[in-house]
């Protein structure tokens, strides 16, 4: 009842999955990531205990294909079941019971696994997998763009309902205390890939890091019209304000990130 692809990054720092499907809250049941570990999908009557079992497993040094092989053998109802995973090393396995419902089936490829039930055809898992190849920058944004090729291919032929996006990277985290990357889910919309989509956006402006290569000095005419922006906002500093937004993640002493410098202009026309 659903499609997904679990990929890790080419520098083999991040790992993730993206997933959609008539399902309500498909992101609380269907992806599971660590970092330095690995990253799996368990969907079409999806066993939830593949998640726990199989970052153990992965954890503990075997291969996606040697546990997609252990998970299935210990379970009755593998038949049934979907999977993808993707280890450590950017190895990819992923397994297709006889006993999906038509159409399904999935691919591998260099770094990730696609996979997908009661879909419109084969085309939606080409489509995962080709957009994924075709597509370079963040491994969330790829993740992204593979889910969006995937549903405008005709993905779930029931309809849709939510979707959801699940990275996790060294401290990659909100404040560095953890190694979630990015988290964000649409539980119940019409049209809930391109929500992700916007969700995703908006995830890059509150929580990415700025980039040391673009940061303005804030001094002269620039201090100058920043504080007269802050003045006629009423704040005192730059600080207050962008607590207030929550742009603390993009907070550089002595420097302001064009992205913030961006909203404080639009917030002051």
């Amino acid at each position: 009842m659903t499609f997904s692809i679990v990929a890790r990054s080419p520098d083999g720092q991040q790992w993730g999955v993206a997933v959609a499907s008539k399902f309500l809250a498909v992101g609380a049941a269907v992806p599971a990531a660590r970092y330095d570990v690995g990253a799996l999908a368990t969907q079409s009557y999806a066993n939830l205990a593949y998640k726990t079992d199989g970052l153990h497993l992965l954890n503990r040094g075997l291969s996606a294909q040697e546990v997609v092989d252990k998970l299935t053998a210990a379970d009755d109802l593998r038949e049934q079941r979907q999977l993808g995973i993707v280890d450590k090393d950017g190895n990819a396995a992923t397994f297709t019971g006889e006993a999906c419902n038509a159409w399904a089936g999935g691919r591998t490829g260099d770094g990730y696994a696609a996979q997908g039930n009661i879909l419109t055809g084969p085309e939606v898992v080409d489509a995962l997998a080709d957009a994924f190849e075709g597509n370079a920058g963040p491994l969330a944004h790829r993740l992204f763009q593979a889910l969006l090729a995937a549903d405008r291919a005709g993905g779930d032929r029931r309809g849709r309902q939510s979707a959801a996006l699940y990275v996790v990277s060294e401290n990659g985290g909100y404040g560095g205390g953890s190694d979630v990357l990015v988290d964000v889910r649409v539980d119940d919309h019409a049209d809930p890939v391109p929500e992700l989509g916007r969700l995703l956006d908006l995830y890059d402006l509150y929580f990415g890091k700025p980039d040391p290569d673009t940061l303005l000095p804030l001094t002269g005419e620039l201090l100058d019209e920043v504080q007269t922006r802050l003045g006629r906002l009423g704040y005192e500093s730059l600080d207050a304000w962008a607590g207030v937004e929550n742009y603390e993640e993009r907070m550089v002493k002595d420097c302001i990130d064009p992205v913030v410098l961006e909203k404080l202009r639009e917030a002051t026309p």
